[in-house]
């Protein structure tokens, strides 16, 4: 027996004797008869260049990001035979710098009938004491209910992790009628965390009519799991929770074990709208003594809380990286086009950068920045110097290739006298506001910002901008939008405008901006990473080499433009 099988056959017995045994898309729709359509060469026309994207077909929900003997892994769903969603197995690619990645096999494909038959979907990865990754996932078994399985790998040695072996007691969890758990509604376990007494926790989404629940289980063997009398949170009229993830932070932005608990540090739980498609978080306190969440006040835990992204964004995973002692978010970025249009394409799905996630020094929010390592991507280093971007204004970021590009900007409000007055009504919805709001509606301070994959004659751009207005007592408020309506002449594509309130003074401090522009992918951080919000835009003109970057100001006011920095980003190796 080589020392392949050996290895093997160790850590299936370290599970199996020590431990005693070894979205998924929102609405999991299968399109149809959408076989013929699909390209023998994928297009490239919208394909981002430094975004993850599988070479081809479709791709949904990060899965299981983790890092191991030094090597990152990410996992995501994927179908391996079209762009469409379909019998989901779990893609797999490495890499050791979070730029450059490597494919593999498909980590998890459907086998067992009892298990994950109809498909591998989401879960996640957890590091046990020995150092040995295991993966918990949800299955859909033959008779089509969500089921949760364990696979562990065949050769722990082997840093890339190219095999994984399903466990023989699949499934070890599945739904329990008596109470009340649906059997379509029940997926998706969290990384496991150890409690003070030892023992595994995990959560893993559902609903009850329309009640959303985190449901607990435990375990002290990380196999035989025991469902918790209540669940850790539930919320009513949420619908079904999918995807929840929860984790420790501070406001340090060193990132903290998943298993970590202590007077200092606050707990987020994430869910997963299924009804609205959204990712939304609390901010809380982990009672471990009683396994109970409860979020701060003010922390809203249905869709009119807070979000890691304000447009396109679902599905996140995080995972601790203990390299470098910081948590890493990944969320999945869907098509803005019709079904048939992306399977034409031969492709379909991108992730967002990762991000480091950490709690901002208010304790009511949380703070996202693109990874560090992203900056080993700039080239071709451009600056526009302070100058003044008076009403109407327009002025060209050159010098760069403006589809594909970092940029960082800061604005100063100059004066604040002929900010338009809030109304009440605008607060309900920042989304609505700045679809009525829009890049080319003059406002009293704003609208001001940047246009980018912009066409020559400005015919198409997205327009990323900030308004502000004079709330109560004359308090500033300022709104970040992303406006999509003219970012593309195909009629075929969403054009949805985005938008988000902003938690940040123009009078005492300056706003900045960040965007990262990947061909059809616009990435934008407000306000140093307090509000994030992701476009997908498919440009007829300004595609490649044609695209332009531009800083503009359409309000009354004059806005003081102190700093632009813009880089030319480089393309790293992607599958």
């Amino acid at each position: 027996m080589g020392a392949t099988s050996s290895l093997w056959l160790l850590s299936i017995s370290f599970l199996l004797l020590v431990y005693g045994g070894v979205e998924t898309q929102a609405s999991h729709i299968v399109l149809q008869n959408l076989e013929a359509l699909q390209p023998l060469f994928p297009n490239h026309t919208y394909r981002t260049s430094f975004h993850f994207q599988p070479s081809r077909n479709w791709m949904n929900d990060p899965n299981g990001p983790m890092v191991y003997k030094g090597v990152y892994h990410f996992f995501y769903q994927y179908n391996p035979k079209g762009a469409s969603f379909g019998k989901i197995s779990w893609g797999h690619s490495t890499s050791k710098d979070l730029l450059n990645w490597r494919a593999h096999i498909p980590a998890l494909s459907p086998s067992q009938p009892a298990a994950d038959i109809n498909g591998a979907w989401s879960g996640s990865a957890t590091i046990l004491p020995n150092g040995l990754p295991a993966l918990l996932y949800t299955g859909v078994d033959s008779r089509n209910r969500q089921v949760q399985n364990l696979a562990v790998p065949k050769n722990p040695s082997d840093p890339y992790l190219q095999e994984w072996v399903k466990s023989p007691r699949n499934p070890l969890i599945s739904p329990n009628h008596y109470n009340k758990i649906n059997a379509t509604s029940f997926r998706d376990p969290t990384t496991a965390w150890r409690g003070p007494d030892g023992n595994w926790r995990i959560l893993i989404g559902s609903k009850v009519e329309r009640r959303g629940l985190a449901i607990l289980y435990r375990s002290k063997d990380f196999v035989r799991w025991v469902q918790a009398k209540r669940p850790l949170h539930s919320a009513e009229g949420s619908g079904m929770w999918e995807c929840p993830d929860f984790y420790p932070v501070s406001t340090n932005p060193t990132g903290l074990d998943t298993s970590l608990v202590g007077s200092r540090i606050k707990h987020v739980l994430k869910i997963s709208l299924d009804e609205s498609k959204h990712d939304y978080y609390t901010i809380g306190t982990y009672d471990h003594a009683r396994d109970k969440y409860i979020p701060d006040k003010g922390s809203v835990d249905n869709d009119s809380g807070l979000r890691y992204d304000y447009g396109k964004f679902y599905a996140s995973k995080t995972f601790y990286d203990s390299l470098k002692r910081r948590r890493i978010l990944w969320g999945w970025i869907n098509e803005s086009l019709i079904d048939t249009e992306y399977v034409k394409q031969g492709w379909s799905g991108v992730q967002g950068i990762p991000r480091t996630v950490w709690l901002d020094k208010t304790g009511k929010q949380l703070v996202q920045w693109p990874v560090q390592e992203l900056e080993k991507l700039r080239s071709n280093k451009v600056e526009m110097p302070s100058t003044m971007l008076k009403k109407g204004s327009v002025s060209e970021v050159s010098g760069i290739s403006a589809a594909q590009a970092d940029v960082e900007v800061t604005f100063k409000i100059m004066e604040f006298g002929k900010a338009e007055k809030m109304e009440e009504r605008w607060r309900e919805d920042p989304q609505v506001l700045c679809s009525q709001k829009g890049a080319s509606v003059r406002g009293g301070i704003g609208p001001f910002g940047l246009k980018v994959l912009a066409s020559q004659n400005r015919q198409e751009y997205t327009a990323v901008f900030f308004r502000v207005f004079k709330g109560n007592n004359n308090n500033p408020v300022v709104l970040m939008c992303s406006d999509q309506t003219r970012s593309s002449l195909d009629k075929k594509t969403d054009k949805t405008s985005y938008g988000a309130f902003v938690d940040v003074n123009p009078m005492q401090e300056e706003i900045s901006l960040r965007i990262l522009i990947d061909h059809s992918m616009v990435e934008s951080f407000g306000a140093k990473g307090k509000v994030c919000i992701t476009s997908r835009v498919y440009p007829t003109k300004a595609i490649g080499g044609k695209a332009h970057l531009y800083a503009f100001n359409n309000g009354v006011h004059s806005i003081k433009l102190s700093k632009l920095t813009a880089w030319s980003m480089k393309k790293p190796t992607i599958n």
